[in-house]
């Protein structure tokens, strides 16, 4: 089970990786915001640990943007902050657990393990003839096949399976998937040309002049 471990601290973060990998986890270690946004960007994970003070991006304009992509990874913050405004505030972003760094390692490997099986109970599924999403493991299947995906390429899908026969307009889409951030005017044409490479050319239908939709049910 690969996770994501975003802290900056060298000392703790080489601590918590090695107790991580003991417990069974594989572990993706990330220095800093920008790092871990990179890395959720073009690999999947079962879970993310996200410490709060971090340099680049610090950890709440990491969650929002992870959250505006539409992103539901499960995401326990392990911060020093242990205010009650600091953890609402987290928790009001999307975090799914928080956790003071004082605690015990025991619990901490405890509340990723009870993240990882909520999320896997309740992801559920969007289908579309023979394409499937799972939403709890990031996977898609297409005529019984296992399709690889980047991290943006698995959010654009979701945003059109989500709404089928809808056209969804180019700023709606790039918000979902790059979360407000400034992009080079035809990145979101480079992820559409992607899919249909890997779906096929009719998959995935242009309106001129306002967006995109799901063209048909795959066969």
């Amino acid at each position: 089970m690969r996770i994501l471990l975003v802290e900056d601290d060298p000392l703790l973060g080489d601590g918590l990786r090695a107790a991580l990998d003991k417990a069974g986890f594989n572990v993706v270690w990330a220095k800093d915001g920008g790092m871990a946004l990179k890395q959720l960007e073009s690999h999947d994970y079962a879970a993310m640990v996200l410490d709060m003070g971090l340099p680049t991006l610090d950890g709440m304009e990491v969650l929002r943007q992870l959250r505006a992509a539409g992103n539901r990874l499960p995401v326990l913050v392990l911060t020093a902050r242990d205010s009650t405004r600091d953890k609402v505030l987290a928790l009001d972003r999307g975090a799914d657990d928080y956790l003071v760094k004082t605690a015990e390692m025991e619990e901490l490997i405890a509340r990723i393990r009870a993240l990882v099986r909520r999320s896997a109970n309740g992801g559920g599924n969007l289908s579309l003839g023979s394409l499937r999403l799972d939403l709890a493991q990031h996977v898609v299947t297409f005529d019984d096949e296992t399709i690889s995906l980047s991290a943006r390429e698995f959010a654009l899908l979701r945003a059109l399976l989500e709404a089928p026969g809808r056209v969804l307009s180019r700023s709606h889409l790039e918000e979902r998937i790059f979360g407000g951030k400034d992009v080079d005017s035809n990145a979101l044409e480079v992820h559409i040309h992607n899919l249909r490479q890997k779906l096929g050319q009719d998959v995935i239908r242009t309106v001129r002049g306002i967006g995109y939709t799901i063209a048909r049910r795959p066969a």
